[in-house]
């Protein structure tokens, strides 16, 4: 299995249709998503009337969680043939999405689904070219704790090392949700642990984690 660094896009034409792609990590689907719908609104660019959109997403469980829209093209002509692509791709944790622009002429469902099918693959082709595909790597989700007064130097920490996080505020500080590698995550329990004293705490680790 492999995954995709970094949102990147390219334009495939069929018929004069024009497809624009973007294939992007997970954690950058459903912000990218909605910037594209806000970018495309049908009412200012009726010709721009599809978002596309196809996502592969290994779940806590290590199951392999797949989803598609075909957003109003006709059923199983779009949103499939991509989801086919990144299957074939074997990419997990990365979404595609697909913004078409019609071109005045019709291309009927086996022509649809050659040109979704393509345009996904493209923006593959292209990942594959500058060396945003890697191996996928399989990670572990850890919940933590920071108060208030920690959350700065936290913040650092992963902007520093490029690592993503979720968090949520209460009133006493935040819950932290990352994911990390064994060497990720020896990293940062080595840095973590020098903050027990001033209330950092784990909530939630994996059993490979505990000792």
């Amino acid at each position: 299995m492999q995954t995709v660094l970094r949102v990147l896009s390219t334009k495939t034409e069929a018929k004069k249709s024009t497809f624009l792609c973007f294939l992007c990590p997970i954690s950058e689907f459903k912000a990218l998503h909605e910037r594209l719908k806000a970018e495309h609104p049908k009412a200012e660019h009726p010709k721009a009337a599809h978002v596309v959109w196809a996502l592969r997403e290994r779940n806590g469980y290590g199951q392999i969680v797949e989803n598609q829209s075909d957003d109003g093209e006709p059923k199983g002509t779009s949103g499939q043939p991509s989801l086919n692509a990144l299957r074939g791709a074997q990419l997990v944790n990365a979404g595609a999405l697909i913004v078409r622009y019609f071109g005045g002429i019709k291309l009927g469902t086996g022509g649809l689904v050659r040109a979704y099918g393509a345009a996904v693959n493209a923006a593959i082709d292209e990942a594959a070219g500058c060396g945003a595909l890697v191996k996928f790597e399989i990670k572990s989700l850890y919940l933590f704790f920071t108060p208030y007064a920690l959350g700065s130097r936290f913040e650092h920490y992963f902007e520093k090392r490029n690592l993503s996080f979720e968090r949520e505020f209460n009133e006493d500080g935040a819950i932290w949700r990352a994911e990390f590698n064994s060497a990720e995550f020896d990293e940062f329990q080595a840095f973590a642990s020098g903050f027990e004293q001033e209330g950092f705490k784990f909530y939630a680790l994996p059993l490979a984690a505990r000792g």
